[in-house]
């Protein structure tokens, strides 16, 4: 660049003839006299190499073409980018610059809780989706995590001012007996003290960031499903700050814990409910069949995060899979047909008892009662 500028200066501006040019530069004529053809500076062109992201390039497209906002990182993780994560993510970028707008539909499961318990030392993330913020699936979840994914029992379970737990250290029914059960105790911050519990904000800002883009879900057990797997890579990762990965941690965090009691603790929805005759009864925000046989008759009804069950004297006259919608109404095929049965023998005229023959006397015994005397000569 210097030299072509240099040259075009001394000849066109000052005159010097292009044999002394290249012999001040120490340059050929031939390169001179192109200096001075050219119109512009020269341009370094480096031939095209193939490149290891070239057979990944049009399946960040496509992914980026419906997932504008998804992360380098996370694309790399879904297509098993070998190299690193920051090698990576420049072509990546220069892929993206084409994106067009988020498709419709993507927040979807938005309207669902996500219970997320963090092992503050070991930073081991467990998570689970739950069908609403009422206390009974709270505390279904919390045991879930504890005795299916952590394996032990933290002497402290930390929460923010939610509803379905306590506000203002006043805890919501059910919550202590689940407590007691557990030998643990409940920690209830202070409103909006979001820096209390930064290890579990990180850990959601994670999930959201790492595991939602880029994903389609079939049901509330397709997304716990996939969030299982995720989770197990998850808890894979080297944390900065603890140079360690939580996994490896895990075990020596779990010697500090309390170890999981014996008996379950009694989590879920339970009642004592007499059955109406339409033969339902309202769980959770949602109506389930009960077996008609048991109509103005007192039912046990227990419903935990997968299945709502009755029982009338340890008789089961119902088992309906939980349904996570709002305001619906599960029926049991063959609890319809009982119906039918018991209105159409309700409904069928009640043949009288025919009267016992060995209560009809002979009608002389009621003459020699009275005292009546009767001829037994034949009339003429």
């Amino acid at each position: 660049m210097e030299d072509w500028a240099l040259i075009r200066q001394l000849h066109l501006a000052e005159g010097v003839p292009q044999a002394q040019i290249a012999r001040q530069l120490g340059l050929s004529r031939n390169t001179v006299a192109r200096a001075l053809r050219s119109e512009g500076p020269p341009v370094y062109r480096q031939p095209p190499r193939p490149s290891a992201f070239d057979g990944y390039e049009a399946r960040v497209r496509a992914i980026l073409g419906e997932f504008p906002s998804m992360p380098a990182s996370v694309i790399a993780e879904r297509l098993g980018w070998p190299g690193s994560e920051s090698w990576f993510r420049k072509p990546s970028a220069t892929c993206g610059s084409r994106r067009t707008g988020c498709p419709p539909g993507t927040g979807e499961w938005d309207s669902f809780p996500v219970l997320v318990v963090v092992a503050s030392y070991s930073r081991f993330i467990t998570a689970r989706m739950l069908p609403t913020r009422r206390t009974p699936d709270l505390l279904a979840g919390m045991w879930s995590l504890l005795s299916g994914q952590l394996g032990a029992v933290p002497r402290r379970l930390v929460w923010d001012n939610e509803a379905g737990i306590g506000r203002r250290n006043i805890l919501a029914e059910g919550v202590a007996g689940f407590c007691g059960s557990l030998a643990t105790r409940i920690v209830q911050l202070k409103p909006f003290d979001p820096e209390s519990k930064g290890i579990v904000e990180r850990a959601n800002r994670f999930l959201e960031t790492s595991f939602l883009p880029g994903r389609r879900f079939q049901g509330p057990e397709d997304f716990n499903a996939q969030l299982g797997e995720w989770l197990v890579r998850a808890n894979q990762r080297t944390v900065r700050a603890l140079g360690a990965r939580p996994a490896d941690l895990l075990e020596l965090d779990r010697r500090s814990m309390l170890p999981l009691p014996a008996l379950d603790p009694p989590v879920g929805f339970r009642q004592r409910i007499r059955v109406a005759r339409d033969y339902y009864t309202t769980v959770l925000g949602n109506d389930y069949s009960i077996d008609p046989i048991a109509i103005d008759r007192l039912v046990e009804v227990h419903a935990d995060l997968d299945r709502v069950r009755a029982q009338l004297d340890g008789m089961p006259v119902a088992d309906h899979r939980r349904s996570w919608g709002r305001n619906g109404r599960v029926t049991d095929p063959e609890h319809v047909r009982s119906a039918a049965r018991l209105r159409t023998a309700f409904q069928q005229p009640r043949p009288r008892a025919i009267e016992d023959a060995g209560i009809l006397r002979d009608l002389a015994e009621y003459d020699a009662f009275f005292g009546i005397a009767i001829d037994e000569e034949p009339i003429p």
